[in-house]
């Protein structure tokens, strides 16, 4: 009886926190692990998840509906407009995207003069491709066309009647592009650092609650690095999350796993190319400074209390 009368005190003296996620996507996973797993618990936090469009997120967030949103580079964009906000730790500082093509095409430079299909125009998938062709020294503006063909099927489909010759997401689209006879020419997070999720908090709560902030940098820190150790322990979850079955869930962690950071650093490199991209389509000139847009001393300090080195 002590023992149910402890735990269940413990219970309701952990902090509610409401953290707000685009879609249902393997970047977000830690979210679930950290709560079906316990370390959000272990940090004396409850966690909510709020499914929230990035258009209305940060008037949420500023306004104090949600405490905390994961989709960084809208995050970034914000805080260039001046919406106090800042991003505080990256779950996933690589993006997991992959481009796939038809069989006929064998290479990124072969994409050159082709059509490639993407959700929407002006949309994060646009940006990444341009970004992965620019890799390639593939002008994005000049040398290909995008065609915006809707969400997953409807670009596999556009694939398949030859309208469009490549596409780009996040897994599991490698699994079931292969599937279809399409190939994976290669992926953003091998070419370079583009953070795509994490943690962004307002500045009246980093002035007010860092404690907290710091608790759930924590709880994202043990919750990727079991991530990146516990398959077996992972899958399940996984499969819960993004609603999909087993082998996808396999397939989709076998993709993803290396790209869950072990201690949410925010790697200078992979922030300047959000700031470039967040100030190419916002129009904007003006030099932008690494601590305008993120504010690292909370994730210096979980870091430290976890027992890892700073960077």
């Amino acid at each position: 009886m002590l023992t149910v009368l402890v735990l269940h005190a413990s219970a309701l003296a952990a902090d509610k926190i409401r953290i707000g996620f685009p879609d249902l996507a393997a970047p977000f996973v830690p979210l679930a692990i950290g709560d079906k797993r316990g370390f959000f618990q272990e940090e004396g936090l409850q966690g909510e998840f709020i499914r929230i469009n990035p258009a209305i997120a940060f008037q949420a967030l500023v306004g104090g509906e949600i405490d905390y949103y994961t989709v960084l580079g809208p995050g970034a964009a914000a805080a260039i407009r001046g919406v106090p906000v800042k991003l505080v730790a990256a779950y996933v500082p690589v993006a997991p995207t992959a481009l796939i093509a038809r069989p006929e095409i064998k290479s990124v430079p072969e994409l050159k003069g082709k059509t490639i299909g993407v959700n929407a125009y002006g949309g994060a998938l646009e940006a990444m491709a341009r970004l992965m062709l620019k890799h390639f020294a593939i002008d994005p503006d000049r040398e290909v066309k995008f065609l915006a063909t809707g969400p997953l099927d409807s670009r596999f489909g556009a694939m398949k009647q030859g309208l469009t010759h490549a596409t780009l997401g996040s897994p599991p689209i490698d699994f079931l592009g292969k599937k279809l006879g399409f190939v994976v020419l290669t992926r953003a997070h091998e070419l370079f650092s583009f953070p795509v999720s994490g943690l962004i908090a307002s500045a009246k709560k980093l002035k007010e609650r860092p404690d907290e902030i710091k608790r759930a940098i924590k709880a994202g820190i043990k919750a990727n690095r079991y991530i990146r150790q516990n398959r077996d322990g992972t899958l399940p979850v996984m499969a819960e999350w993004l609603k999909i079955d087993k082998e996808m869930a396999a397939a989709t962690y076998e993709s993803s796993v290396k790209t869950f950071s072990e201690d949410l650093n925010l790697p200078d490199n992979g922030l300047r190319l959000l700031i470039d991209e967040a100030k190419r389509v916002a129009k904007v000139n003006r030099e932008v400074s690494l601590s305008e847009v993120a504010d690292l001393s909370i994730l210096r300090e979980a870091q430290k209390d976890l027992g890892i080195k700073g960077r």
